[in-house]
Order: C-alpha cells, then structure tokens, then sequence
C-alpha cells in the first residue's frame, strides 16, 4: 500500500514508537501519582518528561505542568473552547475550520452563549490578519484559528493574528493538529495562549492522545471532574494545572508512544523531515497540474505550505477517484470534506461532494509519489 492519508493519522509509525510503547507497557503499565512504589515513580518521570518535551517544543512557557493530556485535539478544543466561552461574549474563527473548532461553537452559538464571526480566505488559502483586525467588536473575547489546513495544508500566520489579538486584549486559541511536529510554533513568540495538539500525526504517536498548553494568566474554566490520584479530601475539583483539566486516570500507553514520537522528531530534526515532505509536495502537485482534466486547489507555493494536496478529476465524483486509486493502484489516500465543510465552502467544492486529499508523510518516497502522478494519469485520461 502507498499510504497518502497521513492528514488523518501518520502511518507507518517509527520502530522506536512501537518498540518503545511495548517496552514500555511490559514493564510500567501502573498509573502515575497514585502511589509510591517503584513503578509508579517510574511511570510519573515518562509523564513529566513528555510534559517537558512538548513545552520546549512548543515554547509554551516555564511550567510544564499547563501542559495537560487528553484524548486528541477534538476533546482539548472542546474542553478549552467550552472553558474560555462567556455568555454574551463575540468569538472570530475561519472558514478553514476541522469540525473540531467549528462544532462546539455552533452549539455554543446555538445556546445563546456566543456570538460567532467566521472569516474566509483568499484564493491561495490564507487568511488575512487584518480581515481579523476589522471583525474585532467591543465584546470579542476570542479567536480561534487553525494553524495548517487539513484540506489544502495553508499555513496561517498566527504571528500576526496573535499580535493583533494581544494589542485587543483577545484569547488566541490555535488549533495544532495539522502543525505540531509540522511547522514551528513559538507560543510566546506568536502571542498564543492556548495551543492544541494531537499525537497521532506529526508527532508521530499513536491514536487516542493530545493535549493543550494554557499559557499562565489563561485560566479554562472547569467542564468535567474527577479523580486527581492527590488531595482527595477536597470536595471540588482541583485549580491547579495539570489536575485542572485532567480527570481520571490517564493514557498512559498513548502518553509512552507520543513520549517515543517526540524524541524521533527531536533527534531527525523537525525541519528535515517537514523540508523532505514539501520536496514530495512539490513532485506531486507539478507532476498533476498539468494532467488535462486535474483540478488542484490552493497549491500555489512551497512556502507557508504543509503537504498537503487536494485534488479533483473532471467528470469522476472524488469518492470514486478515492475509489480507483485504492482498488485499482493500491493507494490509500481520503476524500470528501474531510471534516471540514466551510473550507469546500469557500473552494467550491462542497456541492459536489468535496476533494481528493493526498497528504504526505515521513516515511514516502519518490516512487511512491511517481506512482500516484501516473495514477491520476490514468484515472484522468478514461474522461479527458
């Protein structure tokens, strides 16, 4: 199989992930901060050091311990979205959006509890800062803007969004999954106070972990509660970080994998690998664009660009074309609206069903690459 799905989940895993997670599970598979035996202590070092290592990564401050888990970025941006909302209050998003940010605001709107803009982008795929800057009202408390697209890769420049939301006094929530372990984020740099991620795609971990940084002076209200493994006495919640937005016992396994993903992508060099993904990117997209026939969406530049490629063949639906790369040329790769309708909104593809994404990993090569080119040929060339 020729894996271009990678948007969804990064496939395959390196060996030291697996081998790291079974090691690890053998061997200390008790839950952290519940007791004082060796094993525990053990476990709560793995945890405290991934704490550690996504901080750095993400330069999120001088506590790791607002470095909280969860089950992936969806849970995190529910848990941060729902936690920072005021009744009355105004929040900007984009019409980039993953479902992710876009559903709990509309149920949220949808209450009564907020009001929400949601900004579109250009025809190259970015948003502009100052469309922000204009949708700024007296009540508007927060914003909330992917960093990657998921359908078309378009990385936003949050610098800039985040600087404007600093000046108005805003709450910039950036939603990582697409960028985290992707592209640099520097959250004091970039004016971010809370950062979302997900470990099972850049950051090479498995299914089933993510998490956020709350930048100190950000506090998320509580929306669920629980146990903590400390200061059990206590009838409510606990305030403190991590406890505040962790209850109950944690994934450890998914914590041990991210942990092993996080320390590949430290000692390969995140930009090595992005840099050999955009080199694939570019094969890809000049290897289509000309095929008579081929439709490509917002791929006009390797710069500000994650690899990502989303694609239409004149007079196939995208499942189908989905379809023969799979059935006919073995080639995995996702169609639809990828959960992200407001996007085909804005590229016009939403009445007909959406796009082909073909999404780069770091484990594909030029072979893999020169096959989907002739692939699509070939698709191409029954109606063209």
């Amino acid at each position: 199989m020729i894996y271009l799905d990678n948007s969804a989940t990064s496939y395959p895993k390196p060996n030291e992930v697996y081998e790291f997670m079974d090691m690890f599970y053998r061997n200390h598979g008790v839950s952290p901060g519940r007791a004082g035996y060796d094993a525990g202590i053990e476990t709560g070092e793995v945890l405290t050091e991934t704490r550690r290592l996504l901080t750095r990564m993400f330069n999120g401050g001088t506590d790791e311990k607002r470095l909280t888990f969860s089950y992936n970025a969806t849970d995190s941006l529910n848990i941060i979205i729902q936690g920072l909302a005021e009744k009355g209050t105004h929040v900007i998003t984009t019409m980039l959006e993953h479902n992710s940010v876009l559903r709990p605001l509309y149920h949220l709107e949808k209450e009564g509890i907020i009001e929400v803009t949601y900004l579109p982008f250009d025809s190259a795929g970015y948003i502009h800062p100052e469309d922000f800057e204009k949708a700024i009202r007296p009540n508007t408390k927060m914003a909330v803007c992917t960093h990657c697209s998921n359908v078309i890769g378009t990385v936003q420049p949050v610098k800039e969004i985040g600087r404007i939301c600093k000046e108005h006094g805003i709450t910039f929530v950036v939603d990582g999954s697409q960028g985290a372990g992707s592209v640099k984020m520097d959250m004091m740099e970039y004016n971010v106070d809370a950062y979302v991620f997900t470990g099972h795609k850049c950051l090479m971990g498995p299914t089933g972990i993510g998490g956020s940084y709350v930048r100190e002076g950000v506090e998320v209200k509580h929306t669920r509660f629980g146990g903590t493994g400390v200061k059990s006495a206590v009838r409510d919640h606990l305030d403190e970080y991590p406890y505040r937005l962790e209850a109950g016992t944690i994934n450890m396994l998914g914590i041990s994998g991210l942990h092993a993903g996080v320390k590949w992508l430290n000692e390969k060099g995140m930009d090595n690998i992005h840099n050999q993904e955009m080199a694939l990117w570019k094969r890809l997209r000049d290897g289509v664009i000309d095929i008579p026939g081929v439709k490509v969406y917002c791929a006009t530049s390797v710069e500000n660009q994650n690899p990502v490629l989303s694609i239409n063949v004149n007079g196939f639906e995208a499942m189908d074309v989905g379809t023969m790369l799979d059935v006919d040329y073995d080639i995995a790769c996702r169609t639809g609206l990828q959960c992200a309708p407001l996007v085909h909104k804005g590229l016009g593809t939403f009445d007909i069903d959406g796009t082909v994404r073909l999404s780069i990993g770091a484990f594909n090569t030029e072979a893999d690459i020169d096959a989907c080119i002739q692939a699509v040929k070939e698709i191409a060339a029954i109606k063209n």
